[in-house]
């Protein structure tokens, strides 16, 4: 058996043969005992998915897929478990003789590995918090102050950087990946642009040779507030990977974090071998991975199409694209038809199941009366939605676009700015124009239109909604293809045979479900009736905004005992549970780790979110801080904290707040 079964060839067509690897380093590592080969440039993440790993775990007895967006933190063997040794498997760079391992493995069913060996990283993802980034709890490092700092380094956050470093400004640009440009390839041309590889190298090289220009690869910000960012950085230190948290002050800042891929809403959607666009073009590009030789396609935007005859040319077989439109039109709909791809109009996956055979997924289309494709790889696509996380995070607003199904920026902030896709724009050019557009605003200079260009319908026609499938029983849907694994919710059978049948842990409701949520679970839970479009922005909110900044290295310790700074309250929950609302401590009646979002109720009847009397702000010690409403603001008053479909009973106890 080949020791790497999912690289493709060194001369793959269309770059797919792996851009960022260097194929005359070969190199190996163990993780877990298990012996992973690769090459000089491979990450943790993609030699272990050119290896042909690629089941994460189990959850509710559903296996789901190793991807870029749902991995585990790894730790050099013989500091499991250490927080200041985690590392990111997607940002870390392979090293030839390493050693790691994953905190809360178990070894797989014997079965299992009989039928599908070596495939499995064996996490029980029933567990909560297994995919937790253990360094978000550590405090950070202040860096040297900068007068701009960027996140995002696709062409919106290199064209802010450039923009402000030629105004005079310092910067210090984060990119999470291992060298800037972003994406921008996998979306093609319009007309009157360059090819996006020339536009993206045109901006890296000028931002790399700029001395007012700071940039920081394999760099992840997770938290921000007015003036500061707080990133984890991953270095290679004595050829050894390292990572570390880092706090950056800054007059101003510019969120360049471009959109998320929506995951298509169908029983099997996190299966091993299902995988969106975005995530299959960059380890595709950037690594020169593909498993298998066939891939059915499955989407309601044009991109996929791009994706589909790309992978056509570097020798993948594409029999089929499944698109929710009837009737679609687009550039790329036209070029693949010219390719011999069939395209299947006006339908959607029903169900995806693991095949027969090992390394392949049986894949039923919606209303079809023909045989399940049988296909190495699905590849899907539910449209986009702006990465708005930040944003929240930072106090900022957003409301429901009925008109493109999706969250979108509401408002503005002093001293932050948002550019490119995470700003609401789709062309290149339009992206490319909102990051000098960005700092203008920032600076208070006059600002020129952002010419945002679209086809016009008749000729592109827009993404659809999400493709919503009909639930499956035993069967679970997820919501996003990140590191939560909310499901949609499903009224329990009423029938008296199920006193006989295990329960699994679903949720029967969107408000109970673990906190906080992922922006897509957000947008997802519209598109279900779950959130009324008007509440999105809020919810959005509270629910995925609660990301607090701890205190930087040297200050005084934080204890089960310190009451939280005022600082610590989000501006946005300013008046949310009325004008004398208070910061209590909530003491549980059972020893339970609450997490931030986690809501508050004044009755273990009450599930609905707009009923909530308070929210958890952070866990302290044995107990949670959180703001409450007046009427729960007393000592021992009795609230239910609804966590997991269930409420939990607990007290409160005043607490006197740092000025």
């Amino acid at each position: 058996m080949k020791p790497q079964p999912n690289r493709l060839p060194a001369d793959a067509a269309r770059g797919f043969g792996g851009a960022a690897i260097d194929r005359s380093l070969p190199l190996t590592f163990r993780l877990n005992g298990l012996q992973i080969s690769g090459f000089h440039g491979d990450t943790v993440l993609s030699a272990l998915l050119a290896s042909g790993v690629d089941t994460l775990g189990d959850h509710l007895d559903a296996s789901i897929g190793l991807t870029p967006r749902a991995c585990p933190a790894i730790y050099p063997a013989g500091h499991a478990g250490d927080a200041a040794h985690a590392l990111p498997m997607a940002r870390t760079p392979a090293v030839n003789g390493a050693e790691y391992v994953i905190a809360g493995a178990r070894r797989t069913n014997p079965i299992t590995r009989l039928f599908r060996p070596g495939r499995r990283l064996g996490l029980p993802l029933d567990q909560p918090h297994l995919l937790d980034e253990p360094w978000r709890g550590r405090a950070g490092t202040r860096e040297t102050e900068t007068d701009l700092v960027v996140i995002g380094g696709g062409v919106a956050g290199l064209s802010a950087a450039l923009t402000a470093a030629r105004s005079g400004l310092s910067v210090t640009l984060l990119e999470a990946s291992p060298i800037p440009g972003g994406h921008s390839g996998l979306f093609g041309t319009q007309e009157g642009e360059d090819a996006p590889e020339v536009s993206m190298a045109k901006l890296r090289e000028a931002a790399e040779a700029h001395d007012a220009i700071r940039i920081i690869c394999r760099a992840h910000a997770y938290a921000i507030r007015p003036g500061l960012v707080r990133a984890h950085v991953v270095d290679l230190k004595d050829g050894k990977p390292v990572g570390r948290v880092i706090d950056l002050a800054a007059r101003f800042i510019v969120i360049a974090t471009g959109s998320r891929e929506r995951l298509p809403l169908f029983a099997g959607n996190r299966l091993p071998g299902v995988i969106g666009t975005l995530d299959a073009y960059e380890l595709a590009t950037r690594y020169g991975i593909w498993p298998g030789q066939s891939a059915l396609v499955a989407t309601s935007s044009n991109f996929a199409y791009r994706l589909a005859m790309l992978a056509s040319d570097a020798g993948i077989t594409i029999p089929r694209i499944i698109d929710t439109r009837p009737g679609a039109a687009s550039r790329f709909i036209e070029f693949s038809r010219a390719y011999g791809i069939i395209q299947a109009s006006g339908t959607r996956i029903s169900v995806a199941e693991c095949g027969r055979a090992a390394g392949t997924l049986s894949v039923t289309a919606e209303g079809s009366n023909a045989e399940p494709f049988i296909t190495n790889r699905l590849v899907v696509c539910g449209g986009w939605q702006p990465d708005l996380t930040l944003w929240h995070i930072a106090g900022g607003t957003s409301r429901w676009s009925k008109a493109r199904h999706r969250l979108e920026a509401n408002g503005d902030l002093d001293t932050i700015a948002l550019a490119g896709s995470a700003a609401g724009f789709f062309t290149r050019r339009a992206c490319i124009q909102s990051g000098a557009d960005a700092v203008d605003a920032l600076l208070g200079r006059p600002r020129k239109p952002v010419e945002d260009v679209l086809i016009d319908p008749l000729y592109e026609t827009p993404d659809a909604e999400t493709a919503i499938a009909n639930p499956v029983d035993g069967a679970p849907t997820y919501l996003d293809a990140g590191a939560e694994f909310l499901t949609r919710p499903q009224p329990r059978p009423r029938s008296w045979t199920n006193i006989f049948r295990r329960q699994k842990a679903g949720l029967t409701a969107l408000s109970e479900a673990p906190q906080p949520l992922a922006i897509n679970d957000v947008a997802a839970g519209v598109d279900l009736g779950l959130i009324p479009p008007e509440a999105a922005g809020l919810v959005a909110q509270e629910r995925v905004a609660l990301v607090a900044l701890g205190a930087p290295e040297g200050a005084p310790s934080i204890t089960a005992d310190s009451p939280p700074p005022a600082t610590e309250v989000p501006p946005f929950l300013s008046g949310r549970f009325g004008p004398e609302a208070q910061v209590v401590r909530i003491i549980p009646s059972e020893q339970r780790r609450f997490e931030p979002g986690t809501l508050i109720y004044d009755s273990a009847d009450k599930k609905n979110p707009m009923q909530a009397i308070g929210v958890v702000l952070r866990p302290h010690g044995n107990a949670a801080m959180a703001i409450v409403a007046r009427q729960a603001a007393s000592n021992c008053f009795t609230v239910n904290l609804r966590d997991h479909s269930q409420a939990f009973p607990a007290k409160v106890a005043l607490e006197e707040i740092a000025s």
